[in-house]
């Protein structure tokens, strides 16, 4: 079941705003959890909201996002980019996905086509090849006429 787009905006009510944060952040946390523990990984999460004075967030503890941070930062930086993704490359990823799938959908359909072509249709195409070809033969006798003169 798909749920209702909602529009993103800020929310000027107070206790609306500190209870959508709230929420967010503890399904943000669960999901991280979850992420850990079905894919056997390391993670952390910050959450920083500004609303609410310089509290920060951080899940499962401070020490632990410290230690994970800097043991990144001693991988080399081939590592380090390895399977990082921002923005701008993974729409470009996700367009030549969808480029790629398009190529072989527009494939399968000229063989479907191709394949439910009958007698008739090759008759319409042997008339229309003929009738271009007689265009073009009249196009250089024009052509031809034009240049002697």
């Amino acid at each position: 079941m798909s749920r209702k787009k909602i529009k993103l905006a800020y929310i000027t009510n107070d206790s609306a705003r500190k209870t959508t944060y709230k929420r967010r952040t503890k399904c943000l946390v669960k999901k991280v959890r979850e992420l850990t523990t079905l894919c056997g990984i390391e993670g952390f999460a910050v959450m920083n909201s500004p609303d609410f004075g310089s509290q920060v967030e951080v899940w499962p503890s401070l020490e632990d996002a410290r230690r994970l941070l800097s043991d990144f930062k001693k991988l080399p930086l081939s590592k380090q980019n390895k399977k990082m993704v921002n923005q701008e490359s993974f729409f470009e990823q996700s367009l030549a996905k969808a480029t790629q799938q398009l190529r072989k959908l527009c494939e399968k359909n000229r063989q479907k086509e191709l394949k439910e072509f009958d007698a008739m249709d090759l008759d319409e195409v042997d008339l229309l090849v003929k009738q271009n070809l007689t265009d073009i033969d009249y196009r250089v006798r024009v052509l031809t006429k034009a240049s002697r003169s």
